[in-house]
C-alpha cells in the first residue's frame, strides 16, 4: 500500500474531518459519554471481560488504563473517549482516540476499545468505530501538519471477528508482527566480544534522555516510526525493568556516545495469561554508524543472563516482520521462536 501523497489535496481534503463525530444513536437503559477517571475501576472490569474471551498475550491493569487515558498534556478525555454507560453505572462499551504528538512524517490516530462480551451482537462495536474513525479525521486535521496522515490499530492474531468489523469501516491490513520467545533453560549466550572502544554498560538514570535521542536516531529508518518525545518515552515506566536494561557507549571520546540500547519490561499481569513468565525486550536499537559490530548480539545476550538470573522462564520480544535490518534473523540465531502475532490496520490519509 502506497503512502499518500500530501500534494495530491489540502489537508482538509484529505483528511474530510465532519463537523460532528457520529455519536450512537440513544438506546433504553444506555447512556453514551466521555469516560472520566472515577470510570476506571469499571472500565477495568470490562476490560478484563473482554481480555478473558479474547485471550490476548497480555492483561491490561487499571493503572495502565488510567495513564493512557488521563495521563499526559495531549490527553483530552473530555473529546477524545465514548462510553456506553446502564442506568446502573455498568460499562458495556467504550472507545478512545489518540493522535501522538510527536509525530512528523506521518501522523497517526490510534483507536482503542472494547465491547463486552455479552453486548457484541447488539453493534455497538460498529457505532463506536464509526464515532473513533470521525473523531480521528477531526484530531487530525486540527494538527495543521500538511503531511500524510494515518489512523490505525492494532488486531491480535484470532480477533477476525474484530479484523472484519474493521475492514466494513474501509480498514485494511498494513503490516504485521510476530511475538517470539527463547527458553531460559537452555544454554544462555555467553557475554559478546566488543571491539575497540564498544562497553557494554547497565542502563542508568543520568543517561534516559541520551538513550531516547539514540533511540529517535536509530528509529529513523524504520517503517512506521515517529520520534519520542521526552514525555511520551515515559509512558510506561511502571513497568520499566532498569535492572534488566543495557546500553553500548563508545568511549573513545569524552562525548556521551550511545551505540546501541535496550529496554526492558516487568509484565507480571501478563504471566498467567501466557503460562510461563517472562523478561521482555522493549526496544532494541543500534545506531547507523556502529551497526554491523554485534552491538544487538551483545545487548541481547546481556538481556538474556539478566532475565535468567532473576528467575524468569523465558525472554520475550515482538518484531515487525518486515523490519530491514535482519533482526528475525538475529532473533533466530540466538534462539527465539515465534509464538504468536498481530496485524497493524489502517485507513491511509
Amino acid at each position: 500500500m502506497t503512502t499518500p501523497d500530501p500534494a495530491e489535496g489540502t489537508l482538509s481534503t484529505r483528511v474530510s474531518p465532519p463537523a460532528v463525530a457520529t455519536v450512537p444513536p440513544a438506546r433504553p437503559g444506555l447512556t453514551w459519554r466521555p469516560l472520566r477517571r472515577s470510570d476506571v475501576p469499571a472500565l477495568g472490569a470490562l476490560v478484563a471481560a473482554c481480555e478473558n474471551i479474547d485471550d490476548p498475550p497480555y492483561r491490561t491493569t487499571p493503572a495502565e488504563l488510567d495513564e493512557a487515558l488521563f495521563d499526559g498534556a495531549d490527553r483530552d478525555p473530555e473529546s477524545n473517549t465514548l462510553a456506553a454507560v446502564t442506568d446502573g453505572g455498568e460499562l458495556v462499551a467504550y472507545g478512545r482516540v489518540r493522535v501522538l504528538p510527536g509525530d512528523e512524517r506521518i501522523v497517526r490516530a490510534f483507536l482503542g476499545g472494547g465491547v463486552h462480551p455479552s453486548a457484541r451482537r447488539d453493534h455497538l462495536g460498529t457505532e463506536i468505530l464509526t464515532w473513533q474513525v470521525d473523531r480521528a479525521r477531526q484530531a487530525l486535521a486540527a494538527t495543521g501538519k500538511d503531511v500524510p496522515m494515518r489512523i490505525a490499530t492494532y488486531v491480535d492474531d484470532g480477533m477476525t471477528d474484530h479484523a472484519h468489523l474493521l475492514g466494513r469501516a474501509g480498514f485494511a491490513p498494513l503490516r504485521y508482527y510476530t511475538d517470539m520467545r527463547r527458553d531460559l533453560s537452555l544454554p544462555v549466550p555467553a557475554p559478546t566480544p566488543l571491539d575497540g572502544s564498544l562497553s557494554l554498560e547497565p542502563w542508568t538514570e543520568e543517561l534516559d534522555d541520551h538513550i531516547r535521542q539514540a533511540h529517535n536516531e536509530a528509529f529513523a529508518d524504520h517503517w512506521g516510526s515517529e520520534p519520542q518525545t521526552p514525555e511520551t518515552w515515559k509512558e510506561g515506566d511502571a513497568h520499566f525493568a532498569p535492572e534488566w536494561s543495557f546500553i553500548v557507549m563508545d568511549r573513545s571520546t569524552d562525548r556521551t556516545r550511545i551505540a546501541g540500547y535496550l529496554i526492558s519490561g516487568r509484565y507480571e499481569q501478563d504471566w498467567d495469561a501466557l503460562g510461563y513468565t517472562v523478561g521482555y525486550t522493549d526496544l532494541l536499537g543500534v545506531r547507523r554508524d556502529w551497526r554491523g559490530r554485534r552491538v544487538a548480539t551483545a545487548l541481547l545476550g546481556a538481556a538474556m543472563r539478566a532475565y535468567a538470573a532473576s528467575g524468569v522462564q523465558y525472554a520475550g520480544l515482538g518484531v515487525d516482520t518486515d523490519n530491514p535490518t535482519g533482526a528475525f534473523g538475529l532473533y533466530e540465531r540466538l534462539g527465539y521462536t515465534a509464538t504468536r502475532g498481530s496485524a497493524l490496520y489502517t485507513i491511509e490519509l
